[in-house]
């Protein structure tokens, strides 16, 4: 079984740096000028976020009408580590612990960005008494 109850835990917490990257003026800039719109596809919960990085939403489910140009699919627990700088995103991939479709390459490109968010995301995890998070 997966460290998040329900995908309301997957968006509070992986959707939530998401949300954290776009008010973020910095970061939320070169995220707007990739022109990624990327949907992740989780299980163990099953959970499914949209993230419009040149809108910067995040939306939760699958009925998001957002196209997105990359998909990832990864278990919740996956993209959990990733976010604590556990996961190494290119060789989960080349794994298949994560698959991609669309092109992944743009994606990868972000890998640099995203990093400047794990100090923010472990912050959250700490903050809301989830240390158990890290720990996983």
């Amino acid at each position: 079984m997966g460290v998040f109850k329900d995908e309301h835990e997957v968006d509070a917490y992986q959707g939530g740096i998401f949300r954290l990257a776009a008010a973020k003026e910095d970061l939320a800039l070169k995220f707007l000028n990739s022109g990624v719109v990327l949907r992740i596809h989780y299980t163990d919960p099953t959970a499914v976020l949209t993230v419009d990085m040149p809108n910067k939403t995040v939306e939760l489910g699958s009925a998001s009408t957002v196209r997105p140009n990359v998909e990832l699919y990864m278990t919740a627990d996956t993209g959990n580590r990733f976010w604590l700088g556990k996961v190494n995103l290119a060789a989960a991939m080349a794994r298949g612990i994560v698959r991609a479709k669309g092109p992944a390459p743009k994606l990868l490109k972000l890998i640099p960005l995203a990093r400047q968010l794990f100090p923010e995301y472990k912050k959250m995890l700490t903050e809301s008494g989830r240390t158990d998070l890290i720990k996983a």
